[in-house]
């Protein structure tokens, strides 16, 4: 199942929950993707690429909630720099995206 990590290990990754605020298509990308601005509350405004056009339009993804990495660096992506990783489930070659059952505080921490 591999690597095991330790409890300490963990904390090292900051979760947090955000608002997709903004969707943008990316050509540019090799796999089809979205450029996603992000609301992550007191954290600020965060940028990430995701390929998940197979299972979700633009306007599906406006002011969605979802969980993401934010303590991870800067990934340059063709010409975007992604400052996050957002979560999701993989299931063949979808992604279904991660997300607080309630509506929660932007920059909430996931635990």
């Amino acid at each position: 199942m591999g690597n095991t990590l330790t409890f300490e290990d963990f904390t090292k990754v900051d979760l947090r929950v955000g608002t997709i605020i903004e969707v943008n298509e990316f050509p540019e990308a090799r796999q089809p993707a979205y450029q996603l601005t992000i609301d992550f509350g007191d954290l600020g405004i965060k940028k990430s690429s995701a390929q998940i056009t197979a299972s979700y339009a633009k306007e599906d993804l406006l002011n969605r909630q979802i969980v993401a990495v934010v303590n991870f660096p800067v990934k340059q992506i063709a010409n975007f720099t992604s400052e996050c990783l957002v979560l999701g489930a993989v299931m063949e070659k979808d992604v279904i995206l991660l997300n607080p059952e309630h509506k929660v505080k932007n920059g909430s921490i996931v635990a």
